[in-house]
This record gives structure tokens, sequence and C-alpha cells, in this order.
């Protein structure tokens, strides 16, 4: 056989073998990392926030303002979506039914921790959802017809040794109902709570002298308060608030042990990657520190306040606690 008719060498089967898997290696670990990326880009698609209210509410108000902002931060929208209903157990579900990604989020409330015991949950507020951020802090007020008698705390529980009080509140099992059972529990008065169905017919329960006392938040009530419709005695939290610095705290006025702060906070499905929570945390405290929007919260009633996931998880688990012992000395019925 002569030279122009020799075959050219060929590489052994085993080295062609082993590039060809090299090859495939290579190109899988460089999909796997494009993979990655797309996995980990956050966020790369609208942030839904459900919130177990109606719209128009405190909390809803509150949400909207802060999520504008999150919304230019972060480049994706942010869209609120209102479950309201049966103790926030259909908000819930709707966040654990959806992906554990933070593309979908919660909005709890001191609500959500009187919740725990007041209601046979299908699901754990505590474990089954985890804090990213507290978003406000807010007192209860306690008003009295403008004309009455009870011109202030010390009126109120002294007339409470003479006769047996009234006071009034929003549904039972509410922040506004349990604050007064608390109050009563802690002054050791005879009285007893009256539950109404809205805060106007609260309102009405006061001008009419129905009631000694009602319990409600600012915001719900700003209109009777600042055109003086009726008298305000107090405040439920361990200060005075900055929008009505002339009202004097429960605790001021004699009862040591008495403290209501009520708080809104967003959450996100446990899952939800660490590094996504870390994420939003930052940007939840960057906003709640924006002067625009500790204004607007301010004018509402409310003290913007952010926090760590642990301090959030901390509040939620002391609230739970305090609230679940109201619950049982009041014998209210776990539904």
């Amino acid at each position: 056989m002569n030279a122009s008719h020799r075959r050219m060498p060929a590489f052994p089967f085993h080295t062609r073998r082993r590039d060809f898997l090299l090859g495939s290696a290579v190109a899988a670990l460089t999909a796997g990392v494009g993979t990655l990326h797309a996995q980990t880009a956050y966020p790369n698609q609208p942030i839904r926030v459900i919130v177990p209210f109606g719209a128009g509410g405190l909390a809803d108000i509150s949400v909207r303002l802060v999520a504008q902002k999150m919304s230019e931060r972060m480049g994706h929208p942010w869209v609120i979506e209102n479950r309201p209903g049966a103790g926030g157990v259909v908000a819930a579900n709707a966040a654990l039914n959806a992906p554990r990604d933070g593309h979908v989020l919660i909005l709890f409330s001191n609500g959500t921790a009187i919740g725990k015991s007041l209601f046979k949950l299908g699901y754990d507020p505590e474990t089954d959802f985890t804090p990213i951020s507290t978003m406000a802090l807010f007192d209860l007020i306690l008003i009295t017809r403008k004309d009455g008698p009870l011109g202030d705390l010390r009126a109120v529980l002294a007339a409470a040794r003479e006769r047996q009080l009234l006071l009034g509140s929003i549904n039972p099992g509410s922040t506004q109902n349990l604050s007064a059972e608390l109050f009563k529990s802690v002054a050791r008065i005879n009285a007893s709570v009256v539950p109404y169905k809205s805060t106007p017919e609260v309102l009405t329960g006061v001008l009419r002298g129905d009631i000694d006392v009602a319990f409600e938040s600012y915001a719900a009530l700003k209109g009777a308060v600042d055109s003086g419709q009726v008298r305000v005695i107090a405040s439920t939290g361990p200060a005075r608030t900055a929008w009505l610095p002339n009202v004097p705290t429960v605790q001021e006025s004699g009862l040591a042990n008495y403290n209501v702060t009520g708080w809104n906070a967003l959450y996100a499905t446990a899952g939800t990657p660490a590094s996504v929570v870390e994420l939003l945390n930052g940007h939840l405290q960057a906003v709640m520190n924006m002067p625009e929007v500790r204004k607007r919260l301010l004018d509402l009633g409310t003290e913007s306040k952010a926090s760590t996931p642990a301090e959030q998880a901390e509040v939620f688990r002391r609230d739970a606690a305090k609230w679940a012992q109201v619950i049982a000395q009041a014998n209210i019925k776990v539904s």
C-alpha cells in the first residue's frame, strides 16, 4: 500500500468519548448557571400584597402608600389585593396557596395575633409565615360624650365605684373590644363591654349617652375628634402620641399595667428565600423612614415604624400570649 492510500491516524474511541462527555458537562453547567440566574433574579414579576381588610380602611390606605414607594424603589409594580373576612383566613389561605418566592406577600396586624387564639385556624401564623418588617404602630383612644360628667380617666374610675359602667367597642374579638376587656380587667371595675357592628354605631352610642366610654382608633374617629364632637380622655399606648400630644395615656392616668399598641406588618410565607426577605426588609427600612411617608402616616394617626424580622416575630409572640389571656378571662368563645 503506497503512502497516498495510507489512512490518517484516528483518536482512540475512549478519547473521543471523554471529550464528548466533557463538552456535555460544560454545556449543562452553563445552562444550569443561566437557570440559576433566572431563578434568583428578584423580583421578576409584579409583587402582590394580600390585605385581609376591605379597601379604604387604615391598614389598606397605609399599605397602598408603602406599596407605591416600594414599586418605585424595586422597579416592579406592587399590587394590593383586598381579601377581607373570616378573621384573615381567606387572605392567609390565598398567600399559602401561592408560590413561596416572595412575589406574594401578606399584611398582618395585631388582629392576626388575636386571631390565633380566637379562631380555629388551619395554619399557624407564626410557623407558616415569616416576618419581613413592622410597618406602622398606632394606639387606640378612649372617648366620652363631650358634655358628659366623665372628663378624665380618674372620673371614669371613680364612677365605676358607684355603678356599673358601659364600655363600647366594635365587634367581639376585635382589638378595640379586647382592649375594653383588658381595661376592665386591669382596672378591676364593675363594667360591661357593649359590642357594636361598626364605628359609626359606637360613635352614636357615645353621643346619645348609651355607653360611658368607647375604645376606637383615632383614624376611625378623626372627624369627630378633630371637630370636638367627642372628648378624648386617654390613649392606650406607653407614651403620648404625636397626633394627640395633649391627651394623657391610660398609664399616666393611674393604670400602670395597661398598654395596647396596634401594629401592621409585612409577612411572607415560610420557605421564602432568606435573601428575598433580607432584600425586602432593606427596602422597607428605607421607605418607612422617608419624610413624606412618615408625615402621611402621622396624619392618619399612625407612627411609621420598621423593624428586623426577629423584632417583629417577638412582637407577634408577645401579643399573641397577651390576647390569649384576655380572651380566656373574658370567656370569649373560640369559633
